[in-house]
């Protein structure tokens, strides 16, 4: 009973311990809480107290800020209307000189207006004087002043007329004889100057064996080495009776050369079968390239043409391989580019321009493989497509006469390229057959009726026909160059095409004895 005692008052000791501790931390925490509030209130009370401090602040600081632009508008203000007044007092000023001088004005053209009225009445007193002795003139000579006028009118016109057309003729008479004879003069002398390098050359490739048995292993088992040969070039392997020798056929010149070099290098090497075939067919399409475009800058370099295209120049080597009646067009190029620079030295004209227009004339036979049409409307074609000048373009278009020459280049070009052409050796041409050419166009041309004088010209490239007026009239002209041209085509065998040239010229003379 003493124990159950004992623990009933330690239990009643331990929880009112319990209650005395929760008592007191309530205390402790209750002071904490005052105090915290109090702190709160006091940064409350400061945060107002800096807040309306701030306030004061920024409104004195924008009443300054007010104040300031204030008296600078004034300012400004002040200075405009002094601006306006000293601005009125010019325009016042201005107006008063401008009144001052209407005023001068006004009076001036009064005055100018009675010098007017003074003036037609002297003209209308002038008039009338000349009337009177215009009627008494007329009395005496019996003639009025309009038939006077006619009659002198009619006799000026005659002998002005007469008197142009004796001296028109004088002139022209003089001046063909200098003209012609100064021609000559340049044209011998560039002839002179200019020495050929190379008069002719062979076309046809032939590529020398070693021995007979070549001719068989050229040709492979069942013609297979022959027939990829041919494939690959685009030529045509005769391989005859011809000893020790087998010959290259085909159109193109640059095919040709191609399996020539390719031939020569297989028999060189001794191994000829497909693939080999193959290898040097490559190789030497490379080395004709090389082959053309040194021969292209070697070209430029011999003629000083200076800022040609890569492609133009690749385009001049390829005339390598050209030859026109036996004469190389590469080389006939270069020569008509030399000797149009030396005409143009002569007659004082742009020798630049006429050594690239004579370089570039015959540009287009380097396609005429490829490319339908003549050589010339190829050539101007490139031309134009590598941007040459519009004075380039017409000589190219000009140099056969297939569109009248304009221009002191155009005839330039075209006298260099038939002097080049039609000098003797310059082209593979029998001369008997050459002067037998020329004979047979002079004859067809004067069978016809009203014919005067034909001259066959430009190597026989041209024929110009002088007809007498009389008998063939303008609208004559057209078919008889018509009915020429058809009677060559019909009865001769010639290169290229002819040009008929009819010519009709009516001349008046006169002679004062």
């Amino acid at each position: 009973m003493e124990i159950a005692m004992l623990f009933i008052g330690l239990a009643v000791g331990l929880l009112l311990g319990i209650g005395a501790g929760v008592m007191l931390r309530k205390i402790v925490a209750e002071r904490k809480v005052g105090s915290a509030v109090k702190q709160a209130n006091q940064i409350l009370e400061e945060a107002i107290k800096n807040a309306e401090t701030r306030k004061k602040e920024s409104l004195i600081e924008a009443k300054e800020e007010i104040l300031a632009a204030k008296n600078e508008a004034d300012e400004e203000l002040k200075e405009r209307r002094k601006e306006v007044s000293r601005m009125e007092r010019r325009i016042q000023q201005k107006e008063e000189v401008l009144d001052r001088k209407t005023e001068g004005i006004d009076k001036k053209e009064q005055q100018l207006q009675q010098k007017l009225k003074d003036a037609d009445e002297e003209l209308d007193k002038i008039k009338d004087m000349k009337a009177d002795q215009l009627s008494q003139l007329e009395r005496v000579a019996q003639m009025t002043k309009e038939e006077a006028k006619a009659e002198i009118v009619v006799r000026l016109d005659s002998e002005i007329a007469h008197e142009t057309a004796m001296k028109l003729a004088s002139y022209e008479e003089r001046f063909r004889e200098d003209a012609e004879g100064k021609a000559r003069e340049i044209l011998a002398q560039v002839i002179q100057r200019c020495a050929a390098d190379q008069v002719s050359e062979a076309t046809i490739s032939v590529v020398a064996l070693p021995g007979e048995e070549m001719k068989g292993r050229v040709i492979g088992r069942e013609g297979r080495n022959i027939r990829t040969i041919e494939t690959l070039t685009g030529v045509e392997l005769i391989v005859d009776d011809t000893p020790e020798v087998i010959t290259i056929s085909g159109f193109d010149p640059v095919r040709r050369e191609v399996a020539r070099l390719a031939l020569e290098k297989l028999i060189s090497d001794g191994r000829i079968h497909p693939a080999r075939i193959e290898e040097m067919v490559e190789k030497a399409q490379k080395d004709v390239e090389a082959s053309i475009k040194t021969a292209g800058e070697k070209a430029v370099f011999e003629t000083g043409v200076h800022g040609l295209p890569t492609e133009l120049i690749k385009l001049l080597g390829r005339m390598k391989y050209r030859t026109s009646y036996g004469q190389n067009v590469l080389r006939h190029s270069i020569e008509v580019s030399l000797l149009s620079g030396m005409l143009a030295d002569e007659l004082g004209a742009d020798a630049t321009v006429a050594k690239r227009a004579g370089l570039l004339h015959d540009i287009g036979k380097a396609m005429t493989a490829e490319v339908e049409g003549s050589h010339v409307q190829i050539g101007a074609d490139i031309a134009r497509k590598y941007r040459e000048s519009k004075e380039i373009v017409h000589a190219i278009e000009a140099h056969h006469g297939d569109v009248e020459a304009t221009s002191v280049i155009d005839l330039i070009v075209q006298a260099a390229d038939a002097i080049s052409a039609a000098r003797p050796g310059a082209r593979r041409e029998n001369m008997e057959n050459y002067i037998k050419r020329l004979q047979k166009l002079e004859e067809i041309a004067s069978d016809f009726a009203g014919v005067e004088k034909t001259f066959a010209i430009q190597a026989g490239r041209e024929v110009r026909v002088i007809v007498t007026p009389e008998e063939v009239s303008e609208d004559r002209m057209m078919i008889l160059a018509h009915d020429i041209a058809k009677k060559i085509e019909n009865e001769m065998t010639y290169p290229g095409q002819i040009k008929v040239h009819v010519i009709r010229e009516s001349r008046a003379v006169e002679y004062a004895r």
